[in-house]
């Protein structure tokens, strides 16, 4: 008999058969061990957030708040979420292109960090709610540098963005710091870009912002307490691409750190983690309903499919490149065929795999797309044909736990009105 996918000794048909599929499965272990494999070799001063946008599971995010993680949120959700995840507002930034009055008066009122302001509008708006309230809110600008630098999956920098304010108009503008009462700037935040799978340019990245925030604040005369150099870290989906080092990767960092640190003692450093934390633990589980061939094709039909994995469809790619993924029933079998994995969508563009090398499937067979611990059902279109989010589930300490229950009938109706 062909062994199993374990997820600390549970096997995944235990698992599907206790809350159904399709399924998200997140180890435990493996959240750990990739926080504290960065955490454990980066100079103490870089403090690492956790984006909850990859993934805002309440659970995710307290157990990576247990290890040491801050958070960056973009919402009120995402904020609240972080909250009850027992993460303090000290410890806590908010960002955004496009938020709403009510999102920055929780800023306020919940005690965050710094709000990450990304235009002109924005700062009046925060100006006008800090001032209501007879307090000052701690800003941080968010910079689109007149810089790019290549080698990751998304560009932010250099052309231009929804995001920050271009450096340009920044340094052009040197009384912006006086100009809001109800405002204190106190620090800059860029973000290159992401899925960036090079030491080196990481290590480009963050001594160039760096450098900009520490000319901004001399140049608007502000206290510069915090500088956030972004992240974008990147894990390896597809062949031919390899994973960061992290050791490589804080031997390359820290001695930069370290420089800055010594001329700026009191100011905060913040890398941004989301994919790079959470995607390594996460395997999306689905249910083979039907067989078929077409054309001489194989086709693989489970009941999940881009709805709950958008990501899977390349993540942006002009060319459909698969996510690692394997038969989990039967992971001693060897592949043999050519599979396409599709979902129960009535669009062909639900494929969650072309051409994926599988041992011959059947009916009732369980497949897992790894590596999916970030950007799946928070990235996906949950309501297309009405199927809504899949179930969650954490294994933690060998034992596994329901953290987000499966979207039911009565759930998505139960919102909606007759009004004839």
């Amino acid at each position: 008999m062909s062994a199993e996918f374990e997820v600390q000794g549970i096997t995944v048909s235990e698992l599907a058969r206790e809350y159904g599929t399709p399924l998200y499965v997140y180890d435990g272990d493996a959240l750990r061990d990739q926080f504290l494999g960065l955490r454990t070799l980066l100079h103490p001063r870089m403090e690492m957030f956790f984006s909850l946008k990859s993934n805002p599971n309440v659970s995710i995010c307290a157990l990576l708040h247990s290890l040491g993680a801050r958070a960056e949120v973009s919402s009120l959700v995402e904020l609240t979420t972080a909250l009850r995840a027992g993460v303090k507002g000290e410890d806590i930034i908010f960002l955004g292109p496009g938020k709403s009055e009510e999102e920055l008066r929780a800023c306020l009122d919940e005690g965050v960090y710094a709000i990450v302001c990304e235009s002109f509008g924005e700062l009046e708006l925060i100006d006008e709610a800090a001032r209501a309230r007879g307090t000052t809110a701690n800003v941080a600008l968010r910079v689109n540098p007149s810089f790019s630098i290549k080698g990751s999956g998304l560009t932010m920098g250099g052309k231009p963005r929804q995001f920050g304010i271009d450096e340009e108009q920044i340094l052009a503008d040197p009384g912006l710091a006086a100009r809001f009462p109800g405002v204190r700037l106190m620090g800059v935040h860029a973000y290159m870009g992401t899925r960036i799978l090079s030491e080196e340019v990481v290590l480009e990245n963050t001594v160039r912002i760096l450098e900009m925030a520490e000319r901004i604040a001399v140049k608007l005369d502000f206290p510069l307490e915090v500088v956030d150099v972004g992240g974008g870290l990147g894990v390896a989906y597809f062949e031919g691409e390899r994973d960061l080092d992290p050791e490589l990767l804080a031997g390359r960092l820290n001695p930069v750190v370290e420089e800055f640190a010594r001329r700026y003692p009191d100011t905060r450093m913040i890398m941004e983690l989301g994919r790079y934390l959470t995607a390594p633990s996460g395997t999306y589980v689905v249910r083979v309903r039907y067989v078929k061939t077409s054309m001489g094709e194989r086709f693989a039909v489970a009941d999940g499919g881009t709805n709950h994995h958008m990501a899977a469809v390349g993540i942006g790619s002009f060319v459909k490149r698969n996510f690692p993924m394997r038969l989990l029933n039967r992971i001693g079998d060897e592949p043999t065929e050519p599979w396409y994995v599709t979902g129960p969508l009535c669009t062909p563009n639900d494929t969650l795999g072309k051409g994926v090398p599988l041992p011959p499937v059947r009916t009732g067979d369980l497949l897992g797309v790894l590596r999916s611990g970030a950007y799946g059902p928070t990235a996906s279109p949950v309501l297309f044909l009405s199927h809504g989010s899949p179930a969650e589930v954490l294994v933690k300490d060998g034992r596994h736990h329901l953290v987000r229950e499966r979207d039911r009938v009565g759930d998505l109706l139960g919102r909606q009105h007759l009004s004839i």
